[in-house]
C-alpha cells in the first residue's frame, strides 16, 4: 500500500470530521473541527489514517479516522533569521524603485 503520509507526520484536517470518525480521549464530546492539526498515529489496513489530535498544552484530545484526501501536510515552521529579513527588505526596496520609475 502506497500512502502519502507517514507515521508521526503532522497533518491538518481540511474538513470537520463526522462524529463517528472521532474517538474521544478523555472528554465525552471533544470539539474537533476543520483546521486542527494532529499527527499520524497509525495507518490503518484500509488505507485510512488514525490521527492524534492534541490541545494547546499537548494534552491528548481525541483520535480521528480520516482519509488521505481530507488531510494536508503541515510543514515544520522554519525559524526566520536576519538573512531572511534582509532579503525581504532588499526585494521590497527593489520593487519600490521599479514602481516609481
Amino acid at each position: 500500500m502506497n500512502t502519502k503520509f507517514k507515521r508521526h507526520q503532522k497533518v491538518k484536517l481540511m474538513i470537520t470530521p463526522f462524529k463517528e470518525d472521532i474517538e474521544a480521549y478523555e472528554e465525552e464530546n471533544p470539539n474537533i473541527k476543520k483546521g486542527m492539526v494532529g499527527e499520524v498515529n497509525m495507518i490503518l489496513p484500509n488505507g485510512r489514517y488514525h490521527i492524534l489530535i492534541k490541545g494547546k498544552n499537548e494534552k491528548k484530545i481525541a483520535y480521528v479516522v480520516a482519509d488521505e484526501e481530507v488531510l494536508k501536510e503541515v510543514n515544520s515552521k522554519r525559524k526566520i533569521d536576519e538573512e531572511d529579513i534582509e532579503n525581504v527588505r532588499e526585494e521590497l526596496v527593489e520593487a519600490h524603485h521599479h514602481k516609481s520609475e
